[in-house]
């Protein structure tokens, strides 16, 4: 083998070991929730992106947001049996003024039941959902529940009821909001059939989750205009490009 081949393979090999280092050193980082880096798999100019706010955003001018590409928003209404969103209504009304595609959404509780959630949900957002997003629940960690996890059985039992309520009352099934690991401890094989909103915030939805998605949730330190005395991010959707946003408006 020639000298200057011979050389050539020693740099090729020392550049893909030094390639190789970086990847672990960024897998590794965003694993630990270190790093965010789903920015780089999100093409936001090619995507349907959306947002989820609440009242940590304070002030949203969801025409400003339309503007920047946004196609979508969720906007809390309710928070387990007792608590409504303070900037719901406004942000509710000023979405459909401005033409923004939007819809309403609920943070599960574990500590009350799955009716008295899913009364709460109906009696704030109303009857009329007509031309909005399909209702969402959000099933996530709060407090001290990720150190110590509610029961499945009981988890499962309140959920499906809030679940059903709503679709009784809506005729549509609701979406549902989760992370993988929730998905795997709750969810699984117990809603088959309900889309899936699925938040990963620090890794590719790929990396720790293939089962079916519509919306998957990237990012959570988004920096927009449009939003103020408030919280500083938002939280950033991207919708399955095997998807139609289509599939998750009222008919």
């Amino acid at each position: 083998m020639k000298k200057g081949l011979k050389k050539l393979l020693a740099v090729m090999v020392i550049l893909l070991g030094i390639l190789a280092v970086i990847y672990l050193t960024v897998f590794l980082l965003a694993k630990q929730k270190k790093i965010f880096i789903n920015k780089w798999f999100v093409d936001r100019s090619s995507s349907i992106i959306g947002v989820d706010v609440s009242s940590y955003q304070a002030d949203i001018d969801m025409e400003e947001l339309k503007k920047q590409g946004i196609s979508f928003i969720y906007i809390k209404a309710t928070e387990g049996s007792g608590l409504t969103d303070s900037r719901f209504s406004r942000n509710y009304e000023n979405a459909k003024k401005a033409e923004l595609l939007s819809g309403a959404y609920h943070f599960f509780s574990y500590d009350s039941p799955g009716e008295s959630q899913a009364k709460l949900f109906i009696a704030t957002v109303g009857e009329d959902i007509k031309g909005r997003l399909i209702p969402a629940v959000d099933v996530e960690y709060y407090g001290d529940k990720e150190a110590f996890p509610p029961k499945k059985e009981d988890v499962v039992r309140e959920l499906r009821i809030s679940l059903e309520t709503v679709e009784e009352e809506y005729g549509i099934r609701p979406l549902i909001y989760t992370r993988s690991d929730i998905y795997e401890k709750y969810l699984k094989d117990e809603f088959e059939g309900y889309k899936m909103w699925m938040s990963s915030l620090y890794t590719p939805l790929s990396w720790n989750y293939k089962g079916d998605w519509y919306i998957w949730q990237y990012f959570n330190r988004g920096e927009l205009k449009g939003y103020s005395g408030g919280e500083k991010y938002i939280d950033l959707n991207v919708l399955n490009k095997e998807k139609k946003l289509e599939e998750l408006i009222v008919k």
